[in-house]
């Protein structure tokens, strides 16, 4: 792994001056995990269950590195080359190097990790909206009892309930349409009088039950 040797030389760069390949390396090491987002992400995605936080470690960075690290010592033949397995760290020997090479690493690890904090970010924001849809949804097929006032009908194809004991026999009956003929006798009262009208439930001797809508005014 990358750590290892960069552990040993855990030092604070203190050079009189930054290896000449410093800047190029570490420009093309951000675009090239910039780039790499789609990358990165289906890695995550990949790992799953096994990732608790953003926080457990580079999916990409040593890669990248590797990668650049090609990239540049090709055009700078004076560079160490990567051998089959071996890391960019393995190739290095000045500690300052080393140093510099440890700083690269930890800033395209806090840039990978602000990539995967924000699209958990986005993924919990989704979740959200989704759910508040729902349960908009959900919502809107509630109709509160007109009797009791406290609790939610039930409201069957052939019946409509309440803890209360409201019972009714109904045809063809849903929330949407429950809901708009109480709407609909309730605006047609309250543009005639000021007072509210009360819901009672009838029971004739031999007919079925019936909601009736009166008004003591």
């Amino acid at each position: 792994a990358m750590e290892d040797p960069l552990r040993r030389h855990r030092v604070q760069y203190k050079g009189p001056a930054a290896p000449p390949w410093k800047e190029t390396y570490r420009r093309r090491c951000m675009e090239r995990l910039r780039s790499s987002r789609a990358k990165l992400l289906d890695r995550y995605r990949q790992a799953g269950e096994r990732l608790c936080s953003p926080a457990r470690g580079a999916l990409l960075v040593q890669e990248v590195m590797e990668l650049e690290w090609q990239t540049l010592q090709a055009a700078q033949q004076r560079l160490p080359a990567l051998g089959a397995t071996d890391t960019v760290a393995q190739v290095l020997e000045d500690p300052d190097e080393l140093a510099v090479l440890e700083e690269i690493q930890q800033e395209l690890i806090l840039q990978e990790q602000s990539v995967l904090e924000e699209y958990e970010r986005s993924l919990r924001f989704d979740q959200e909206c989704l759910e508040a849809v729902l349960e908009g949804l959900d919502a809107a097929h509630k109709v509160i009892c007109p009797v009791c006032r406290k609790n939610n009908l039930t409201v069957r194809h052939h019946l409509v309930l309440c803890q209360c004991g409201l019972c009714i026999s109904t045809q063809d009956m849903t929330e949407g349409r429950l809901q708009s003929l109480l709407e609909s006798t309730v605006t047609e009262h309250s543009q005639r009088c000021c007072h509210d009208p009360e819901f009672t439930v009838t029971r004739g001797m031999e007919e079925e039950a019936n909601l009736l809508m009166s008004c003591s005014v």
